[in-house]
């Protein structure tokens, strides 16, 4: 019998494992929209511990930084995975669970995901806020602005559009870091392409395949993201 070619593997015809794939590539996305989200909010306090002037707030941010930075991400999901499972199988046995309780692959993954970006993104925050001139928070101070305004109008959405870049830039590691997920069994592209090549004895043509499924969400991004970069950008005056 003859090997299925790339295309028919990739494809939703009677040999193909295309929407297995598809499932697969949009989990992916949601795993990393997902962690994405949880980095944004952890990057912004640890971005504000950064710059405030409370001791205890940037020793704890530096901190932070400092460990996450230094720890491999795959270590993280299986301190996160094997940690919460144990938390869950502690909780299930005092309400008379018995055995093991497995913490789901999906919350563990995106929180782990979303940890280990919040250190990036908090130093991308943190270099975006030291980009906005002085000179334009003074003008809002002298106009009487509230400080809540004046974080609101101007100090915001300065720093988005300093930090956008480097913000984009998180976005892409943190989609190539979804495929780390894939080992606490969630099935996002990586593990369908583990699958079918398991089943078919062609690893290299699932592989293939995948690299191509995730090249293309990314070069999606990239044009999404330099979409917002020009939108941010309108009316400001070239240098």
């Amino acid at each position: 019998m003859n090997q299925p070619t790339l295309f028919e593997l990739a494809g939703f015809g009677p040999d193909g494992w295309g929407h297995a794939l598809l499932a697969g590539a949009w989990m992916t996305i949601f795993v990393a929209i997902a962690g994405y989200a949880v980095g944004a909010c952890i990057g912004t306090l640890g971005a504000w511990g950064k710059i405030a002037g409370n001791r205890f707030a940037r020793a704890t941010a530096d901190a932070y930084t400092t460990v996450l930075r230094g720890i491999p991400d795959l270590l993280v999901i299986y301190l996160f995975y094997f940690g919460g499972s144990a938390v869950v199988t502690a909780i299930g046995k005092m309400f008379g669970a018995e055995g093991f309780l497995g913490f789901p692959g999906f919350l563990a993954g995106s929180l782990a995901v979303g940890v280990t970006s919040g250190a990036q993104f908090t130093e991308v925050l943190r270099g975006g806020f030291k980009a906005v001139h002085p000179g334009e928070i003074e003008a809002a101070v002298a106009c009487g602005m509230p400080r809540w305004l004046r974080l609101r109008r101007i100090i915001a959405p300065l720093t988005l559009r300093h930090a956008l870049p480097g913000l984009g830039n998180v976005w892409q590691v943190v989609l190539k870091e979804s495929a780390l997920v894939s080992i606490t069994g969630v099935a996002e592209l990586l593990r369908q392409a583990q699958v079918g090549a398991g089943s078919t004895g062609l690893p290299f043509d699932f592989y293939l395949i995948a690299g191509v499924i995730y090249l293309m969400i990314s070069t999606l991004s990239s044009l999404i993201i330099q979409r917002a970069e020009r939108h941010l950008s309108r009316g400001v005056r070239k240098r």
